[in-house]
């Protein structure tokens, strides 16, 4: 019988580390959080230095009676949960909710980055006690988000509407959405003109050369102003040579990238592979506990000396010596907070190069694999040339690159703009003239935030972590403060309101370099620098005065929008107000009516529909924007986006529905 007791947090880890320990070792899973703040009120005392009262959740009683029961028969206790703050504050609510201190067993905390047996065997054979400063850190931060979150937002329910929320780096989040759709709105395009020269070799090829100087005064990209300034140059250079001045051409190395962090793989699933970090973290979390990569919540770009040696290994038996550089690559933390002792995010074995599963799974590993042996690679070698050509009192200048030795792009891969290949030219060569193209361009407005963009401001902004990141932006579009559009956010009227009502009366909250130095505040609680408490106190003190002063002077936010509708129950006009699920229709009679219906139809489509004709206009639901019949209830077409009209009208043909308006439907889908 097992002497032995191994709490993990996932039930999908516990069997393959049960049988890297072997028959000695029970090991169990927690599920998570064992103990939380109650959900129904603050569960702080404040008065009481900020002293939490921890409640075990339904859900996770009947754990807890497990792991009691198995405790029993044991001789000691590993608490094996993450090995960040997060799990050091699940190890020791685990150890309270036991309470293991009162019983006759030896506790143990241990730590691995990866599920593999040496590193299980080594965790077991080097435990360590549980280290209060890290769980301190954990609770600042989860007490701090608890003071702001429960303090803030009763004050939006009484002055917007119920079901909003305001959060310590979610507000700050919603504020830079917020702002940068401003500056868009406020943007004034800037016209301007380029002049490019479609010239050609005596043999015929081709080459576009673009104007940087005329009249030795330098062109850049605003100079040329207006058509007429353009046409005037054009005009100056008719019957002009044009002949190569220069050619230069020096080398230029291009070098690998660090392993990822969790926020760099965040921002490269977006990007790369076009998913949500959200669904990025799934994937790393199963992977993880597959034992195939190590922990993916880590701000960390290095690598273990033994990890080095297994990718080293790796570069040298598939791609040779001359990838391999005479020592190993080290990189340095850019985070503002990095401070993780933990490793960078890597294969646990760099010899496996793919593996099984759905595809988004191979995707990620193979990202993962990639950018880590990549990191141990020689740089990539190019040739850079640049052609200046003369004409006049012009010079055109075209470039281009070329790969001498692709170094570690032979892993990661090309873009493409490593290769960029310009003829060749000599000094002195005559070229001709085939034509002029001058183009019109306007100043474009800052672009709208993506995940990766919003991850990666938030990260060089030193606000939140990165396990943060993407439970944030989930919990923007939950509250409908933002929607996503071509996989970037636009704020909804509920972001514009509640961060207006912020930055009015509770700037600090909203405030990028004071949400900076709180989580620079709660990092050096993690190092025994600073006190749970008095970071907490310094905090609340005059937040809590600013929350009681300022509330009183809050006026109501009045959402309303009037309609010509009359209340179906006692004939007051209806208007269209704002709720946690968006808009819908209420008696202006509330509270003596509490009448309220759907608000059917928002914005029209363009689409109409198949079946009874009529418009296809947008819709709201809890899940989100659908498309459904302004014929509803008698018509009941729907679907979740514009481009599945074509396969909605096959599908509803297939059942056998009456589609009258089949051929119009999709002649108006089709001119969309």
């Amino acid at each position: 019988m097992a002497k032995n007791l191994v709490i993990v947090e996932s039930p999908a880890k516990a069997g393959t580390i049960e049988k890297y320990l072997g028959p000695e070792y029970q090991v169990m899973a927690s599920m998570g959080h064992v103990r939380d703040l109650p959900a129904s009120k603050l569960g702080v005392e404040v008065e009481k230095e900020f002293q939490p009262t921890y409640v075990i959740p339904p859900k996770a009683r009947k754990t807890i009676t497990s792991l009691k029961n198995a405790l029993k028969d044991k001789e000691s206790v590993y608490l094996a949960t993450d090995l960040d703050r997060e799990g050091e504050a699940i190890a020791w609510h685990i150890s309270q909710a036991l309470d293991l201190d009162q019983r006759s067993i030896r506790v143990a905390r241990i730590t691995f980055d990866e599920i593999t047996k040496p590193a299980i065997t080594a965790a077991i054979t080097h435990p360590r006690s549980l280290n209060q400063q890290l769980v301190d850190a954990q609770q600042a931060r989860r007490v701090l988000d608890r003071l702001v979150g429960y303090t803030l937002s009763p004050v939006l329910w009484k002055k917007i509407y119920k079901g909003l929320s305001a959060g310590r780096v979610q507000s700050v989040a919603l504020r830079l959405i917020v702002d940068r759709e401003r500056e868009r709105q406020d943007f004034k395009p800037v016209e301007y003109w380029t002049l490019k020269a479609l010239l050609a070799k005596q043999s015929g090829e081709r080459f576009l050369a673009t104007l940087t100087e005329y009249q030795k005064k330098k062109i850049e990209q605003q100079t040329i102003k207006t058509e007429a300034e353009v046409q005037k140059i054009i005009d100056g250079l008719g019957g002009a040579d044009y002949r190569v001045q220069k050619v230069e051409k020096k080398p230029v190395k291009r070098h690998p990238y660090a392993p990822y962090t969790t926020s760099t793989l965040q921002q490269d699933g977006v990007n790369k592979l076009q998913i949500s970090s959200k669904r990025l973290m799934q994937v790393a979390q199963k992977l993880y506990e597959a034992g195939l990569i190590t922990y993916m919540r880590t701000d960390s770009v290095s690598l273990a000396d033994t990890a080095v040696a297994a990718i080293r290994e790796k570069i040298q038996a598939d791609y040779g010596q001359t990838y391999l550089p005479a020592k190993p690559n080290y990189y340095r933390n850019k985070s503002k907070n990095a401070q993780e002792a933990h490793e960078a995010i890597r294969p646990t074995d760099p010899s496996r190069r793919e593996l099984d599963g759905d595809a988004v799974t191979k995707k990620v590993y193979d990202l993962i694999w990639r950018r880590a042996v990549a990191s141990q690679m020689q740089p990539a070698e190019l040739e850079q040339t640049t052609a200046t050509v003369a004409a006049k009192e012009a010079v055109f200048r075209a470039s281009g690159q070329r790969i001498v030795f692709p170094g570690f792009l032979k892993v990661w891969g090309s873009d493409n703009k490593e290769e960029q290949l310009l003829l060749v030219l000599k000094e002195g060569e005559a070229v001709q003239l085939q034509e002029l193209q001058s183009e019109q361009h306007f100043t474009e407005p800052p672009p709208r935030y993506t995940e990766a963009s919003l991850i990666k401001t938030l990260e060089e902004l030193g606000i939140g972590r990165p396990s943060t990141y993407a439970p944030t932006i989930d919990t923007l579009i939950q509250r409908r403060y933002v929607t996503v559009e071509q996989r970037r956010f636009t704020p909804e009227e509920a972001g514009y309101l509640v961060t207006d009502l912020l930055v009015q009366h509770f700037p600090e909250i909203v405030d990028q370099n004071f949400t900076a130095d709180m989580e620079e505040k709660l990092d050096r609680v993690a190092t025994g620098e600073a006190r749970y408490g008095q970071i907490l106190s310094n905090f609340w003190e005059p937040f809590s005065r600013q929350v009681e002063e300022n509330t009183s002077k809050i006026e109501k936010v009045d959402t309303s929008q009037p309609t010509d509708q009359l209340c179906p129950a006692c004939g007051a006009p209806m208007v269209i107000k704002m709720g946690r699920y968006g808009k819908f229709l209420a008696c202006t009679r509330f509270p003596e009516c509490k009448t309220t219906q759907p608000l059917i139809a928002t914005e029209p489509t363009g689409l109409i529909c198949p079946a009874c004709g009529k418009p296809l206009v947008q819709k709201r639901a809890r899940k989100g924007i659908f498309f459904g019949c302004s014929g509803y209830p008698a018509c009941t077409v729907a679907l979740w986006k514009k481009e599945q009209l074509p396969a909605k009208i096959e599908e509803l043909a297939k059942e056998g529905a009456e589609l009258p308006y089949r051929k119009e439907s999709l002649e108006a889908f089709s001119k969309l």
